[in-house]
């Protein structure tokens, strides 16, 4: 896999303070109004190379629109697990699956950049037991997940991982 590996068992100091500053709310208000945006051109730009987080891994998940068919670009954080990419549709903890979780649901064959690296990649829901692991991974990798969990209400946040695929 071309996307870069990264461990959700040892998120280093500087991961864990920048996942703290983007969960306060002014951050969290900014980023789920604005921020995807801004880091999707940032991204763009870079190559992957720089977010707006700063120190949070993230992917650049280009998909199509499940009722417009328009390729849209959102920015994810990330963890990898078994060869696969995991990300969290926790639309910071709202009452609704984020938008691009629709998207890719309807369309799984997504691009995925990162780090100047794109691939062509195959996403699928994770279920069962297998989903409650990944999302204490994904606890334990940045604890604003456990406050999304609670803001979500009744909503289960889906996990949904990324399988490289041929083009």
């Amino acid at each position: 896999m071309g996307i870069p590996e990264v461990e959700p068992t040892a998120p280093s100091p500087l991961f864990t303070a920048g996942a703290k500053l983007m969960g306060t709310e002014p951050a969290r208000r900014f980023l789920k109004r604005y921020g995807w945006r801004v880091d999707r051109a940032v991204i763009r730009l870079t190559r992957g190379h720089v977010s707006l987080s700063l120190v949070l891994p993230e992917v650049l998940l280009t998909h199509t629109g499940a009722k417009t068919g328009n390729r849209r670009s959102t920015p994810l954080t990330y963890f990898t697990d078994g060869g696969r990419v995991v990300t969290i549709a926790s639309n910071y903890g709202g009452e609704r699956h984020p938008a691009w979780y629709h998207n890719v649901v309807a369309h799984p064959r997504v691009t995925l950049s990162s780090r100047g690296y794109t691939g062509t990649f195959l996403a699928e829901d994770a279920t069962g037991t297998e989903r409650d692991r990944l999302f204490a991974l994904a606890k334990q990798f940045v604890p604003n997940y456990a406050d999304y969990e609670r803001r979500a209400g009744g909503r289960r946040i889906p996990v949904v991982t990324f399988t490289e695929t041929p083009a």
